[in-house]
């Protein structure tokens, strides 16, 4: 029997554009305390891993850094201490500081880490601690009730997506604002579709005439501004994108909230809302799946399969 030693990961060398990324080797971790080391089966590739590479959320980390922030995959080791959790159990989860998730193993916190239903593919579980996650906040973070209005600024993306399947669960009054690619994606949720641009505001005010009860925005800048005049309430506009400018018009950043993970688990476990998994690419392709995200215009989620 061969014992695997090291094992492959796709690290950034240093902060900026793609040509300082790479696959190599380095040993196969090993779990701390309070810690599962995983065979990763699927990784979910996001806007935040490029972000990450560019240093838009600091350069504290020691290069090489490991990419991917969401995974799913088999526990296969215990860190000390762990019994919530047993070898050969399904997880999915956000890999531990330094770990990353393009790789064929990694590490989870446990006290994260969530089981895996058999009903959801390692594929659709990958895009769940990230994308799932924000999705579920942004309609929660703020209380509306069914009937009233949602806005979703950048609503044809894997995210918005997402919020707007959520929207139709509690039966809310969804407008989409994407390209005029995204129209029928966004149709599909049963929302309304708005294009993108000048026209923009101007149209949802046709739809909307009263405001929206709540402003979910995943674009941020100047398109933000231009329709954050639509809500009825600036407290009631909350931004993944820009919570700098979304605090400036009164209202806030996406909050965190306590299980997130496994309620957005529930959800698609119960079959309400579909991740859209567009394409996969195995490890060894990393590089082009993340020029993938990059590139924008994607109605859905891009996943690493190692």
């Amino acid at each position: 029997m061969t014992v695997t030693t090291t094992s492959p990961v796709f690290v950034t060398a240093r902060y900026g554009g793609p040509e300082h990324q790479e696959l190599t080797e380095r040993p196969v971790p090993e779990p701390r305390p309070g810690e599962v080391l995983i065979e990763v089966r699927a990784a979910g590739v996001n806007p935040a891993d490029v972000k990450r590479r560019e240093g838009a959320f600091g350069t504290s980390t020691p290069m090489p850094m490991p990419m991917g922030l969401e995974a799913s995959g088999v526990v296969v080791a215990l860190g000390e201490g762990v019994t919530a959790l047993a070898v050969g159990e399904e997880v999915l989860g956000a890999p531990a500081r330094g770990q990353g998730a393009f790789a064929s193993h990694t590490v989870l916190r446990a006290a994260e880490a969530v089981r895996k239903p058999q009903e959801i593919s390692f594929v659709d579980a990958a895009t769940l601690p990230v994308a799932g996650t924000t999705a579920y906040d942004l309609t929660h973070q703020v209380e509306i009730e069914a009937g009233q209005s949602l806005l979703v600024l950048g609503a044809g993306g894997g995210v918005g997506r997402m919020v707007l399947q959520i929207a139709a669960v509690h039966g809310f009054a969804a407008v989409g604002v994407a390209s005029a690619a995204k129209r029928e994606l966004i149709e599909e949720t049963g929302a309304a579709f708005v294009a993108a641009g000048p026209g923009a505001a101007e149209a949802v005010r046709d739809l909307l005439p009263d405001g929206a009860d709540l402003l979910v925005d995943l674009v941020g800048g100047e398109p933000l501004r231009a329709l954050a005049p639509l809500v009825k309430d600036p407290a009631h506009l909350v931004s993944a994108a820009d919570a700098a400018t979304a605090t400036e018009l009164g209202g806030a950043g996406r909050e965190r909230s306590e299980g997130v993970l496994e309620k957005i688990v529930g959800v698609v476990e119960a079959g309400l809302v579909d991740p859209h998994v567009l394409e996969t690419y195995p490890l060894a392709r990393a590089a082009e799946a993340i020029a993938r995200v990059e590139q924008g215009h994607l109605g859905g989620k891009i996943v690493i399969v190692p």
